[in-house]
């Protein structure tokens, strides 16, 4: 092969060929390898035949090749995107294997040049008492420690849907970088590319109805990560005119949302979730709601974990309805406590039935079929919990009620994560976590609110209201941020203090 002829013709095709089950990931990536096809057959500068899917040692020398020749960016810009789309295509065709070992040469052949930086560090302490040499010296500096690993990243900016394929990059990247420091170090730089492309300020909010393109409504059912969208009816339904969805979109990634939230317009706060979002229900009349619940909130790139849009999502929503309906007083959510259940069942095998007060225990052991009670080698309390049926045993239900909601009050007011890079600590629930940090305060616990068998499991069916209020989001931002001070409500607050010390 010499220069003139173009150096895709022999790569293999996307991971899973034609007998591939088609589904929303799998089309994506074909349909990326298609697009960058015509323009990575431009690509001047021949690399050999492609590499073998798992990118053995002798190809991945090659491709490291073809990473220093996007680096030297000969010819001009039609040049440039033709290396990014080949150099991309060539990482969609490996399997795992061969895009663990991509990586790697990204992370260990194009990171920093120590030496540089070295000499950049000398050339700025020498230049010390010069301001125009120290400024020299301080770009030069700023420049050798920028690795070539993002120039190379950066490249794919310029193609379509390159964007979209960082992101996707990172996702895969998220995986395999634990207990990897040099492809966490490349994970870092990416995400510090990605947090600077996504900033809020480029978004864009838009409303996504009924009427939307079918493959944006096909999305909003693959990414939905609180409640399960059934159906296309189900969609259909949490679409409907006493509803909103709204999502956030960048102008390189137009048609896929980044995060959307799904809002339910009530009269009063809801507690349960099935009610909600039953089908059965009649349709209310917007205008007649007073209350705006936010009953969903999906994160749909995994590919941008760690930037966060949620809390600008929700104060732009909390707007737009305000304006569209003037009769709105209550914003707040109907949220899961997703780490209520991994919390308590540590503390079960740690102290047993000492987390109960009172004649708790006996009103439990009541309850309990005889087997259960006699078999239960920690406590009736954990118990109770493993038979499969106690939410639907009503008296084991009742029994079981004030504890339960007295200790997931503790968990949620109480029990804070470890502080993280010397930062202050954090409240133990993810969930309860993104809501004080927008602004929110912890305002009612809902027993039995999510019945579904994820509910059971996560937080022994209770789901809990953040509150939003307009005029407090701020100061509660500042003083959870700023002092790790949870707010929550005197009903919650007290709910609380009767948790086991």
């Amino acid at each position: 092969m010499n220069d003139s002829e173009p150096t895709t013709a022999a790569l293999p095709p996307p991971p899973g060929g034609d007998a591939a089950v088609p589904g929303l990931l799998d089309r994506a990536l074909e349909n990326l390898w298609a697009r960058w096809r015509d323009i990575a057959a431009s690509a001047r500068g021949a690399v050999g035949a492609a590499p073998r899917p798992n990118l053995p040692k002798e190809d991945a020398e090659r491709l490291k090749a073809q990473m220093q020749t996007c680096l030297e960016a000969r010819g001009g810009e039609v040049s440039a995107r033709a290396r990014a789309a080949q150099l991309g295509r060539t990482y969609l065709a490996l399997d795992a294997e061969g895009r663990r070992n991509f990586l790697m040469i990204l992370a260990r052949d194009f990171d920093v040049d120590r030496e540089a930086v070295d000499a950049a560090v000398e050339a700025f302490h020498a230049a010390d008492t010069d301001p125009v040499a120290r400024g020299r010296a301080e770009r030069a500096l700023r420049r050798a420690l920028e690795p070539p690993r993002l120039t190379l990243l950066t490249q794919f900016n310029g193609l379509p849907e390159g964007v979209k394929f960082l992101v996707d990059l990172r996702a895969e990247l998220l995986g395999m970088a634990r207990g990897e420091p040099l492809l966490q170090a490349l994970e870092d730089d990416l995400k510090s590319l990605l947090r600077r492309w996504f900033d809020v300020g480029f978004l864009e909010m838009r409303r996504i109805t009924w009427d939307s393109p079918a493959s944006l409504l096909e999305k909003l059912i693959a990414y939905e990560a609180v409640h399960e969208i059934r159906s296309w009816q189900d969609l259909k339904d949490r679409l409907d005119s006493d509803r909103r969805c709204f999502a956030f979109f960048h102008p390189r990634m137009p048609n896929e949302p980044l995060i959307f939230v799904e809002v339910a317009l009530v009269q009063g706060m809801s507690d349960n979730v099935q009610a909600l979002l039953d089908p059965s229900a009649p349709v209310c009349d917007p205008k007649a709601a007073d209350a705006a619940i936010f009953y969903s909130i999906s994160n749909a790139q995994k590919g941008l974990a760690g930037i966060s849009f949620g809390n600008f999502l929700i104060k732009r929503v909390a707007d737009e309805l305000t304006g569209e309906f003037p009769n709105l007083k209550t914003f707040a959510t109907l949220s899961p406590i997703p780490g209520f259940r991994r919390w308590l069942d540590d503390e079960l095998a740690e102290r047993g039935d000492a987390v109960l007060h009172g004649g708790e225990r006996e009103r439990i052991a009541e309850r309990l079929p005889p087997a259960a009670d006699g078999e239960a080698e920690r406590g009736v309390l954990e118990a109770a919990l493993a038979l499969p049926g106690w939410p639907d045993d009503e008296p084991l239900c009742k029994a079981l009620k004030a504890p339960l909601t007295r200790l997931c009050a503790h968990y949620l007011a109480n029990v804070q994560s470890a502080a993280r890079d010397g930062g202050r600590p954090r409240a133990r629930d993810p969930v309860a976590h993104f809501h004080l940090s927008n602004g929110a305060r912890m305002e009612r616990l809902n027993w039995m609110g999510d019945r579904s068998r994820k509910g059971i499991a996560q937080s022994c069916g209770m789901m809990i209201n953040y509150r939003y209020r307009l005029g407090d989001i701020e100061s509660n931002h500042e003083s959870y941020s700023g002092e790790g001070r949870i707010n929550a409500s005197s009903a919650l607050r007290s709910l609380a203090k009767g948790a086991a010390a």
